[in-house]
């Protein structure tokens, strides 16, 4: 699989496993696609590992069958409330101005903003660089080869819980597959679905999933702000179920069929048959009041994408609006009660620069399966602490097991 990339989104509703090639002119064609139903997880995060490495596997299994590969390593995307994010800055002296910056002077300087104080239950997952400051020259996007005597860097800081990191890990790697990296999921979709001009003019990505809303504020170029909120389609679900007493899947259905976030598109005499708790039991009600409910929880998705705009300090300076993605952006009306509630450009992001099954991969849903593929073309096979230690935590504890069980009975 030398030159194969596969991509592992874990999420609450679905896991899309994509496998793509890269040709000789580093083209990237996707070959495989397998996705199963997502069991075990809740808002992004594992609460059965039984039940999570077994909806991975099936996912695995079918994008095997489809590309012809045996897969042994994938990078993974990762979300869960339990994502955090800080700005942080790091400074380091050169020398006398007599040596061109190296990359080692950029090394240090990153590591001197990583000099924070993370909880030990945390863990940090990306160290991203937003810009440099070389002897107060700022706006710097590249310092190695310029000469000068103190380096400043500004980077943006993604942390998570070890122990859902770590459960995450230990799901994808039962199945026998090697993670590779573990990727924020909003940093993923947005390598599939932002041009450059966007993240340079200052845009932001809304990526609503089944269990969260990942949001991720780009700005001059690089990510300034980003968070997973606890709250995606399956609350767009719940609140159906519970307004119009219908169990889950019936409510789903409805969503899918009739859901609309703007109640006065809908014709206020179309009426619908909904099948309620109890054997038998139906109800007629106007499709309204179906739009009507989900109209109220993506007002409160979009408040709280409002509210993480103003934190940022950027609220009023992203002229690039704001990108859709995930499965939830293709509700009717979506899109366009968030033109209205922001005040801001809004359109809804599909994945670019693939070939091969495109099409079957389309769907904003898949945006954050196809950014891992590009995320892992463009980053190369780097891995973190957690999975190096993971990995070996894991060796020795079916050594451990092989040891045990040559002296137990059989």
């Amino acid at each position: 699989m030398e030159r194969a990339i596969v991509a592992i989104d874990v999420g609450t509703t679905k896991i899309c496993t994509l496998v793509g090639e890269l040709d000789e002119n580093d083209n990237l064609c996707v070959v495989g696609v397998g996705v199963a139903p997502s069991h075990g997880l809740t808002k992004g995060v594992v609460v059965n590992v039984d039940e999570a490495s077994k909806s991975i596997a099936a996912s695995i299994e079918k994008a095997e069958r489809v590309s012809g590969y045996t897969i042994e390593a994938a990078y993974v995307g990762l979300a869960g409330k339990h994502i955090s994010s800080l700005n942080s800055r790091g400074v380091v002296a050169v020398g006398r101005g007599e040596r061109y910056i190296t990359e080692d002077d950029v090394r240090r300087a990153i590591e001197a903003a990583q000099a924070i104080a993370v909880p030990h239950n945390r863990e940090i997952v990306h160290t991203l660089p937003r810009s440099f400051v070389l002897d107060g020259q700022d706006g710097v996007r590249d310092p190695v080869g310029m000469m000068g005597f103190r380096l400043e860097v500004e980077v943006h800081i993604v942390t998570g819980a070890v122990a859902s990191m770590r459960n995450l890990v230990q799901c994808v790697e039962s199945t026998g597959v090697m993670v590779n990296d573990l990727i924020l999921q909003p940093l993923a979709s947005s390598e599939a679905v932002l041009t450059p001009e966007e993240r340079e003019t200052g845009v932001v990505l809304v990526d609503a999933g089944g269990g969260t809303t990942d949001v991720a504020i780009f700005v001059e170029g690089s990510i300034w702000h980003s968070v997973v909120l606890p709250v995606g389609g399956n609350n767009l679900t719940n609140d159906i179920g519970v307004g119009l007493r219908t169990p889950f899947a019936t409510a789903e259905e409805l969503k899918l069929k009739y859901g609309h976030a703007l109640p006065e598109a809908v014709d206020p005499n179309e009426m619908i048959d909904v099948t309620a708790f109890g054997e038998g039991a139906t109800q007629s009600m106007t499709r309204m009041q179906l739009c009507e409910i989900v109209e109220a929880r993506v007002e409160e998705m979009y408040a709280l994408v409002q509210n993480e705009i103003r934190r940022s300090g950027y609220d009023g300076l992203l002229p690039a609006g704001l990108v859709l993605t995930g499965g939830t952006a293709e509700l009717p009306g979506f899109r366009d009660l968030g033109r209205e509630m922001l005040g801001l450009p809004v359109r809804v992001g599909r994945a670019r620069g693939i070939s091969g099954l495109a099409e079957a991969v389309s769907s904003p849903a898949y945006a954050t399966a196809v950014g891992l593929l590009l995320w892992g073309k463009r980053h190369g096979t780097s891995e973190r602490r957690l999975e190096r230690r993971s990995h070996r935590w894991n060796d020795l504890y079916r050594r451990f097991r092989e040891i045990l069980g040559a002296f137990l009975p059989r």
